[in-house]
């Protein structure tokens, strides 16, 4: 195993579990299950978790690739971080359209649903980062 793969998977845990228990605190102590209305629109509780969630973990995941993982990456800043918003972009919806059918469609209950999202995710996530953001 790689150092930057133990990197990846030790970096990726840390802020995994950092999204779930963010996830769940405000799916149960801050939205307490209820739907949000927005006035031209309603979010369920789980997507509205998501919303909330999303961008705290996008800049403490991005954080730890670029300063813990992928070091030694010779793009500028901005650049990793744009091409990491494009791959957070794409995992985004993946957990979106997953949310979607696992919970609204399949009746699972919403942070097991986002934990198993979660690994397919990830998958799809490693492989861009190395391939595409911090190469």
């Amino acid at each position: 195993m790689s150092v930057e793969f133990f990197r990846y998977g030790a970096t990726g845990v840390a802020n995994l579990v950092f999204d779930w228990l963010l996830y769940f605190s405000i799916f149960h102590f801050i939205l307490r299950q209820q739907m949000l209305p927005l006035g031209f629109v309603t979010l369920s509780s789980h997507i509205a978790a998501l919303a909330f969630s999303f961008p705290i973990s996008f800049m403490s995941g991005f954080l730890l690739q670029k300063y813990v993982t992928f070091n030694n990456s010779d793009l500028r800043g901005k650049v990793q971080l744009f091409r990491y918003g494009i791959v957070v972009v794409a995992n985004l919806a993946i957990n979106y359209i997953g949310l979607k059918l696992l919970v609204d469609v399949f009746g699972w209950f919403p942070t097991p649903s986002k934990m198993a999202i979660t690994i397919v995710a990830t998958g799809v996530s490693y492989i861009s980062q190395k391939k595409f953001t911090f190469r």
